[in-house]
C-alpha cells in the first residue's frame, strides 16, 4: 500500500509529456523563493543550536481509580523544549514542563571536535526557579560560551508578522515551523491578567518550552499551549511574550522565585452605559470601583471613581490593562498613574507592595523530594520568612505548611489545602518536617489523626483515618 501510494504522488507530481512546451517561461526557481529558502536556511542554522530539548522524570498516578486512590506511582518521562538565553547555560523553558520533575537532563546541540554535524549531547540540569502563574521556568546546565539567543521587544510585533517556532514536538528534536502572529494580545480567561501571542505556526505537544522567533531568530515568545480538539496543531497557538517571560527569567534568576505585587485597587471597565450612568465624558476605559484602605493606591492619593488614563504612559483601555500593568511589576517599584477625577486630571505615583494570603506560592518553595508527606499527600514546608511572606499574620512563627497536593498523592489526603499550617498531630508539636515525619513514623493504616492547622486565621481540627 505504502508503495502504490508514494508512486500516485510521484505520477501526481511527475510533469506531463507536454510540460516543457506548456508556455512555462522558466524551470528556474524565482529569485524571491530562493532568497526566502536561503534566509530560513541561514536563520534555522544560526537560532538551532540555543533551542535544547528537555527531558525529566517525574512521578504519576498508575492510572487506575483505585491505585490512584491508595496513591500507587510509577516513574514516567516526558519532553519539552528550552531556549538558552546566556552563554552560561541559563534555559527558559515552561513551568509545567519540570514542576515535580524528579531529575532534568537536557539535549544540546553542537559540534565535537573533529567539525562533525551537530548532533545531540545529554546534559543534566538544575532547576533554578519556577513561575506557575506565568508558566515559566530556568534551568541551569554546566557550560561557557555556549550558543545563546536575545530576547526582542515583544510590544513591537504587529499581527501579521512572519514568525518561526523551534523545539522539539512529540520528541522530535530541533523542528522548525513557521506561521504569523494572529494576535498580538490574546487574553484567555477574563479574570486573568496573562496575554499571550496567538500564532498559526504548528505548534504540537513537545515544542512547549521553545523560542517562537522573528525573522532576525530574536524570541519573540515562548510557545506555551494550543487550543485544539483534535490535541494536535489546528493552527491556534500561543506564545508568552518575550517582555514577559524575560522580566519572570531575571527574577528567577536573582532570586529562584517570583514576588507579585498589589496596589489596592478594584477596576472597572468602563461600558457606554455605566460612563453615561455616571455622567462621564467617556464610554470606554478603567474606573476604579473601590480602592482598599490603609492600600497603597490609598496612600498615594487615589480615590474610588478615579478614572485611570494610562500607567506609566500605557493607556488603559480596560482592566486587564491595569491588572496586567501591576501583575509585570515587582514589590518595592513605582508605577506613575495618570487619572481623571470629573474635569480635573492629575499624576500620582504608587508604591507597589508585596501581594497577601497567595497561597499557590508556596508551591514554588517546596522541592519535590525533600518536601513530600507522602502519609498525608502533600508537599510541605517549614515555617520561614519565606512562608510568611507568603502567609503573614500567622499565629505562630513555627509549624509547617502545605505547599501543594500532588495529583498523584490526592488520594491520601486527609482534606489538608494550600496555605494550611500544621501546628500539631494527635497533640505532639509539630515545628519541622523532621517532627512531621516523627509522628507519623509509627502511625498504621487505619490510625486515627488529629491536625490542629491554621485555615485562613483561624484554628481549625483535620481529623482522618491514615490510609
Amino acid at each position: 500500500m505504502r508503495t502504490v501510494a508514494l508512486a500516485t504522488i510521484i505520477l501526481l507530481l511527475a510533469p506531463g509529456p507536454g510540460a516543457a512546451q506548456s508556455g512555462s517561461k522558466s524551470s528556474k526557481p524565482s529569485k524571491v523563493l530562493a532568497d526566502y529558502s536561503a534566509a530560513m536556511e541561514d536563520l534555522a542554522q544560526s537560532a538551532s543550536p540555543a533551542v535544547v530539548q528537555i527531558l525529566v522524570q517525574t512521578l504519576a498516578p498508575l492510572g487506575k481509580e483505585e491505585s490512584q486512590r491508595t496513591g500507587f506511582v510509577s516513574e514516567q518521562e516526558a519532553t519539552g523544549s528550552g531556549v538558552i538565553v546566556d552563554p552560561d547555560g541559563y534555559i527558559v523553558t515552561n513551568a509545567h514542563v519540570v514542576q515535580n520533575a524528579r531529575r532534568i537532563e537536557v539535549k544540546v546541540l553542537r559540534s565535537d571536535e573533529r567539525g562533525q554535524e551537530p548532533h545531540a549531547h545529554l546534559m543534566p540540569a538544575k532547576l533554578i526557579g519556577l513561575d506557575r502563574q506565568v508558566d515559566i521556568a530556568v534551568v541551569k546546565i554546566e557550560g561557557q560560551n555556549l550558543p545563546a539567543l536575545s530576547f526582542v521587544n515583544s510590544d513591537s510585533l504587529r499581527q501579521g508578522q512572519f514568525v518561526l517556532a523551534l523545539g522539539s514536538p512529540l520528541g522530535l528534536q530541533n523542528s522548525l515551523s513557521h506561521g504569523v502572529v494572529s494576535a498580538t494580545s490574546r487574553q484567555l480567561k477574563s479574570d486573568s491578567p496573562m496575554v499571550y501571542i496567538q500564532t498559526d505556526a504548528p505548534i504540537n505537544p513537545g515544542n512547549s518550552g521553545g523560542p517562537l522567533l522573528d525573522v532576525e531568530g530574536r524570541i519573540a515568545g515562548i510557545n506555551t499551549m494550543i487550543l485544539s480538539e483534535s490535541g494536535g496543531n489546528e493552527g491556534i497557538g500561543f506564545a508568552i511574550p518575550a517582555n514577559l517571560a524575560k522580566d519572570v527569567y531575571q527574577r528567577l534568576r536573582k532570586d529562584g522565585r517570583v514576588r507579585r505585587g498589589a496596589i489596592g485597587v478594584i477596576p472597572e471597565t468602563i461600558t457606554p452605559r455605566l460612563g453615561a450612568a455616571l455622567g462621564l465624558d467617556r464610554d470606554s476605559g478603567v474606573i476604579l470601583s473601590d480602592v482598599a484602605p490603609h492600600g497603597a493606591a490609598e496612600a498615594a492619593g487615589i480615590e474610588p471613581g478615579d478614572v485611570v488614563l494610562s500607567i506609566d504612559g500605557k493607556p488603559m483601555r480596560e482592566t486587564r490593562d491595569l491588572a496586567l500593568a501591576v501583575f509585570q511589576r515587582a514589590p518595592g517599584e513605582e508605577l506613575t498613574l495618570e487619572i481623571q477625577r470629573g474635569k480635573a486630571r492629575m499624576s500620582k505615583t504608587v508604591a507597589v507592595l508585596d501581594r497577601k494570603n497567595e497561597p499557590s506560592l508556596l508551591a514554588d518553595l517546596a522541592n519535590y523530594d525533600t518536601a513530600l508527606i507522602r502519609q498525608l499527600g502533600i508537599l510541605a514546608v517549614p515555617v520561614d520568612e519565606n512562608v510568611t511572606a507568603v502567609l503573614p499574620d500567622l499565629r505562630r512563627l513555627s509549624g509547617v505548611a502545605v505547599a501543594a497536593v500532588p495529583a498523584e498523592y490526592a488520594g491520601l489526603n486527609p482534606g489538608l489545602m494550600a496555605g494550611d499550617v500544621i501546628y500539631s498531630l494527635n497533640n505532639r508539636r509539630i515545628a519541622s518536617l523532621d517532627d512531621l515525619r516523627d509522628a507519623l513514623k509509627d502511625k498504621k493504616s487505619g490510625d486515627p489523626i488529629a491536625l490542629h492547622v491554621e485555615r485562613f486565621g483561624q484554628l481549625i481540627y483535620v481529623t482522618a483515618a491514615l490510609e
